[in-house]
């Protein structure tokens, strides 16, 4: 009897491992890449300043003063050019903030490199709502509500950049070869931006799927 439960348990915990083996490895050939640990901005640099980003039960808490968070990690030594990045973000009312990418870190001001991806429901001062393509393809009525978590996906293939909020593709733009200066698709890393003292914003589950070029 004794041995029969020993097999029994045996059996179960080497199926319980194929399984975990399994999920591992579908996560991994899905290619995605978790860029914040849900615990520490490690990884991440602030610029101007650095208090307007924190961490609170998992999320990015964006959150004070003009500034911006760059990933500088080791993941494609955070220099990205075709790729696939999704972030899930919580608005509150009245909240500004923005998602660049192809951009690089600089000590202070706007990034003056890279696109931006809006994140604004219902600041008023700004009409250009979440989903935009900052300045070149604009969105103007919000996709989403405030104090609702929402996923905010970019898509970078070649000259096209592609923005999805929950799935529902909302800018499909190809940057014209006749563009030679000003904000252009060339590479870089992301950046998360603190926008105005009165804006909050939230942010979780960041990740990258590099795409082949």
């Amino acid at each position: 009897m004794k041995t029969q439960v020993m097999f029994l348990l045996l059996a179960g915990l080497l199926l319980a491992g194929c399984v975990e083996s399994e999920e591992a490895a579908s996560v991994e050939d899905d290619g995605w890449i978790a860029l914040f640990d849900g615990e520490t901005l490690d990884g991440w640099r602030a610029s101007e300043n650095p208090a307007s980003f924190t961490v609170e039960d998992g999320r990015i808490v964006v959150h004070g003063p003009r500034a911006h968070l760059f990933y500088v990690g080791e993941v494609e030594n955070h220099t990205f050019k075709n790729f696939e990045f999704k972030a899930d973000v919580m608005t509150m009312p009245g909240a500004n903030s923005g998602l660049y990418f192809h951009t690089a870190y600089q000590e202070e001001g706007w990034p003056a490199k890279g696109y931006e991806a809006q994140v604004n429901n219902s600041y008023e001062s700004d009409p250009r709502k979440t989903g935009s393509l900052y300045g070149r393809d604009d969105v103007m009525e919000a996709p989403a509500p405030d104090s609702t978590w929402f996923t905010e996906h970019i898509i970078v293939q070649g000259k096209t950049i592609t923005i999805k909020v929950n799935d529902k593709t909302l800018v499909e733009y190809t940057e014209p070869d006749t563009l030679t200066q000003g904000r252009m698709l060339e590479s870089g890393t992301f950046a998360l931006q603190a926008h105005d003292p009165d804006s909050r914003v939230y942010y979780r589950n960041i990740m990258v799927k590099p795409l082949p070029d």
